[in-house]
């Protein structure tokens, strides 16, 4: 990771909130996409769902963002995973979200949980409360968009048996660039 990724990922969390129980995190994140408008329906249909209470992201032309989080299958935790990704392109500043990918069927969830996963090119624009993003990559396409983690609403359906949504959680971040996003699992031991 080049130095200047590292300084914007360091800046970025040392602005940043965070919450002192790691543990309740989650269940506050899951509780806020529950609360989300349509995301909430995704519980009672999908097989699984991986959730990323925090997500850091920087850039000054070369960004990067990381997060680590839980995945569920049936609603029961079977494993932690972590997200990397590179961007290139027109960027600058930093940001934080929460994300959740929802797995419609036990092939999707096998595919994420294959420890070789990656969605592809992006595109993004978050302001301090607001948020508002599209993707489209190898696998598919998506897009959400949210008002902050007290006030979210969402909007997205399956595409290619996976369902990402994200809520702004901070920060500032102008936006035109290409990257993928890899995600690695490890299963509970």
């Amino acid at each position: 990771m080049s130095a200047t990724i590292r300084a914007c990922l360091v800046l970025l969390l040392f602005g940043l909130p965070f919450s002192d129980s790691w543990a309740g995190e989650y269940e506050d994140t899951i509780k806020v996409f529950t609360n989300a408008g349509e995301s909430g329906n995704f519980f009672g249909k999908s097989y699984g769902y991986a959730v990323f209470p925090t997500i850091g992201k920087g850039g000054i032309g070369i960004g990067g963002a990381h997060g680590s989080g839980k995945v569920y299958e049936n609603g029961k935790y079977t494993g932690d995973t972590s997200m990397t990704q590179v961007t290139i392109g027109f960027q600058l500043g930093g940001q934080a979200y929460s994300q959740i990918i929802f797995f419609e069927d036990k092939r999707a969830f096998n595919e994420f949980t294959s420890g070789n996963f990656e969605f592809g090119a992006q595109a993004s624009a978050v302001a301090i409360t607001a948020g508002a993003s599209a993707g489209a990559s190898t696998t598919g396409s998506s897009a959400g968009a949210s008002g902050g983690k007290n006030d979210a609403t969402t909007v997205g359906s399956y595409s290619k048996g996976m369902a990402v949504f994200t809520v702004a959680k901070g920060g500032l971040m102008y936006e035109a660039s290409i990257g993928g996003q890899k995600y690695n699992y490890t299963p509970k031991k």
